[in-house]
């Protein structure tokens, strides 16, 4: 019987994934085989020396000690694609209300007074404060083009705009799944000269990390419009501020209110909406849940954000993972370890990930506890059970 520990309101649809019969899932659970997150911020939360695994029933892991993890042998799931159209749906609509200056109309129309003839008058004298343009034949440049950027990336071009897009760690099969109507370019900067309209969606880390910044804002052509629905702390806020003051820039669209500029009357922030849809919950749920059931019940790692994906179909009852540092020794002691013991391995995938190894492998035997523990003590190695 495994035991998980949620500390999120998690999708019903995608806890039913868990067997009742082989999981007792919890956010009581006092020595979890497994945790499961959304926004929980578990910097702040000591990980109990039970867990296996942690998932997270979205895409960021800013809210996971994922180095820490790494350390222990702990993989951390996500759902990379899982939210994709409900963010998709969410940047195309903040980019018509930013084109369109529609929350601004709005909150001249919700505060106008008088009889409707008055009304009719006022609005016929203040709409015109209100002219926008249309996304049409506008460019849009997508920085990112991972599942939502791409999503982002054909959901323009198929409304009539032009669209650039620019990542350098863009995957064979990641291209492969791209539009030709994606034009993409070199560098950043070859993109912001392209763009009248910027939209990012990167993860937060020390190289993305105000990534849109005063530099970047100047090379879009006046009255650009950017929109971060990604993460705080891509686009240089203050940098934008001052762009807007100046007219450089039409507006600025976010998911994440700060105090720079959700009264700042071109800025469009939203209380951070991007994956709240039913069906984006219940996407990221299920394909959380799915992970770490095979990872508990069979070793096999996809969609781990520090683990390498290893997937290895059984063919014996008996089988035994490991984690460890990227060193070439360690598999070979391993193999001597079982070796000793008279346990032949059947099939095996050993793979590396940065500093991070992973081994599977299949045993004609069930290794006892003390060639178990002999691997475990093994320099280098963080994590192995048998399964």
């Amino acid at each position: 019987m495994f035991d998980v520990l949620t500390l999120n309101a998690i999708s019903p649809k995608g806890l039913a994934r868990l067997p009742k019969e082989k999981y007792r899932v919890s956010p009581d659970a006092a020595a979890p085989d497994a945790i499961i997150v959304r926004s929980f911020n578990l910097h702040d939360r000591e990980i109990p020396v039970s867990v296996r695994a942690i998932g997270r029933a979205g895409a960021g892991v800013n809210n996971i000690p994922v180095a820490a993890m790494s350390a222990r042998g702990i993989p951390v799931f996500n759902a990379p694609g899982a939210n994709a159209n409900a963010v998709k749906e969410l940047v195309i609509a903040g980019l018509i209300l930013g084109c369109r200056h529609l929350c601004q109309a709005w909150d001249f129309a919700r505060h106008l007074e008088g009889t409707d003839a008055e009304l009719h008058k006022a609005v016929e004298a203040g709409k015109k404060q209100f002219v926008g343009t249309e996304i049409c034949d506008r460019t849009l440049g997508v920085v990112g083009l991972g599942a939502i950027g791409r999503n982002v990336a054909h959901a323009a071009s198929a409304l009539g705009m032009h669209v650039v897009g620019f990542d350098p760690g863009l995957t064979v099969e990641g291209a492969a799944q791209l539009s030709s109507t994606v034009r993409r370019v070199a560098s950043l900067e070859e993109l912001l000269d392209k763009s009248e309209c910027v939209t990012v969606h990167v993860p937060l880390s020390d190289a993305t990390r105000n990534l849109i910044d005063a530099d970047a804002l100047k090379r879009l052509p006046r009255h650009a419009i950017v929109l971060n629905f990604a993460r705080e702390g891509i686009v240089d806020e203050r940098a934008v501020i001052e762009a807007l003051d100046a007219g450089a820039l039409a507006a600025y669209v976010s998911d994440f209110p700060v105090n720079q500029t959700r009264h700042h009357p071109k800025c469009i922030t939203l209380p951070h909406l991007g994956a709240s849809t039913d069906e984006a919950e219940e996407n990221c749920a299920i394909m959380v849940a799915d992970q770490i059931r095979d990872f508990l019940e069979h070793g096999n790692v996809h969609n781990a954000v520090n683990f390498p994906d290893v997937t290895l179909p059984r063919t014996t009852p008996f089988r035994l993972v490991c984690s460890s540092a990227s060193r070439p020794t360690i598999a070979g002691q391993l193999s001597d370890a079982l070796k000793s013991a008279g346990i032949a391995i059947n099939g095996m995938a050993n793979l590396s990930r940065g500093d991070v190894a992973y081994l599977v492998a299949d045993l004609d035997a069930a290794p006892s506890d003390e060639v178990v523990g002999r691997i475990a003590a093994i320099d280098g190695v963080r994590m192995t059970r048998s399964i």
